[in-house]
């Protein structure tokens, strides 16, 4: 099986060279084969002949005057293309915009219990998690609370909307049942999860 006539072979000039004469000092050939002048100007060449490109190959050497640590970090930033990249879990915290972040972490199902109660606090320290604006506002409490704030003030609810102080009245037992509920979501939110054993 025979080549393509055509087919460019790997050391053929380039074509599009300038037409001058080799970059190296005293040669008067055609510098007809590129060459980057250093690590940082990629794309800024050198014009050589065969014979200096060939030379200035041999003795290229693109982490010369790196530190190994600087080595280290270039070859990380290679596997990722030297493209940003952050630890999973942070989502580029720093790049994005606080005012468009303001969505970006729900939970309201509480699965992710208090490790996604922190990355919420963590958003927006000083708003009320998004679970919990219901609840307080049926207890008309504010944020930020405390867990003895949200009990004495479920004492004080329960004993106003209870059916034995309010004659058997249903709306009361039904704005109990609310309190009640509000009451359970606010304390799950700030009690500490228990440790459990073998953890």
């Amino acid at each position: 099986m025979s080549r393509s006539p055509n087919r460019a072979r790997a050391f053929a000039p380039d074509p599009d060279a300038p037409g001058d004469t080799c970059t190296m000092p005293g040669c008067l050939a055609a510098g007809q084969y590129r060459a980057p002048k250093s690590r940082t100007s990629l794309r800024e060449y050198h014009w050589f002949c065969l014979d200096h490109v060939r030379a200035y190959n041999a003795g290229w050497d693109f982490y010369k005057g790196m530190s190994p640590g600087e080595i280290e970090a270039h070859l990380r930033a290679d596997t990722q293309w030297q493209r940003p990249s952050w630890p999973l879990g942070q989502l580029g915290a720093s790049q994005i915009d606080p005012k468009l972040d303001a969505g970006i972490f729900t939970d309201p199902l509480g699965m992710l219990g208090a490790a996604g109660r922190k990355a919420a606090a963590r958003k927006n320290p000083d708003a009320a998690p998004d679970q919990l604006l219901k609840p307080l506002a049926a207890l008309g409490l504010g944020w930020p609370v405390t867990l003895a704030a949200v009990k004495t003030r479920y004492k004080q609810l329960a004993k106003k909307h209870h059916p034995d102080a309010n004659g058997g009245d249903r709306a009361a037992e039904e704005r109990l049942k609310d309190i009640n509920l509000a009451y359970a979501a606010v304390r799950a939110h700030l009690t500490p999860e228990p440790i459990m054993a073998g953890r």
